[in-house]
């Protein structure tokens, strides 16, 4: 069972699967950061201040609190800011993968269309006896 399991694990698309999910976990706190670090405060600074993470709706009477993590303290909320975010965070990420697939679709290239086989032998005589047979 122990050799079964092995095989399997070290089957090429196990392998390639396992180092696309440790990359591609990589690439999203890339982004994550590069969204909250850089993209939204560039936002705020534009827009006036604006800091998209704490916009929330209370759904509860008992919600008092201005930011985001003390109004969950106090009772339900709707974060729509964080999931504005998250929604700018994977636009990032399909776009980027969208152009990395594009990139190396140019660089794969494609191999020549096989040249159609010639007429058989059969073939060939058949065309000669016919052209024999209209010269008379």
């Amino acid at each position: 069972m122990l050799d079964e399991f092995k095989k399997f694990a070290m089957r090429g698309n196990v392998v390639d699967l396992a180092v696309g999910v440790i990359i591609g976990a990589a690439f999203g706190a890339i982004v994550s950061s590069l969204v909250g670090d850089i993209i939204m405060p560039a936002i705020g600074a534009i827009t006036g201040g604006l800091d998209f993470s704490n916009y929330f709706i209370p759904l509860s009477s008992k919600v008092t609190a201005t930011s985001l993590v003390e109004a969950k303290k106090q009772g339900a909320v709707l974060a729509w800011g964080n999931f504005l975010t998250l929604i700018i965070n994977f636009l990032i990420i399909a776009w980027v993968l969208f152009l990395c697939i594009k990139g190396i679709n140019r660089l794969k290239t494609e191999p020549a269309p096989a040249a159609a086989p010639g007429p058989s032998k059969e073939e060939q005589l058949l065309t000669e006896i016919r052209d024999l047979l209209k010269a008379r």
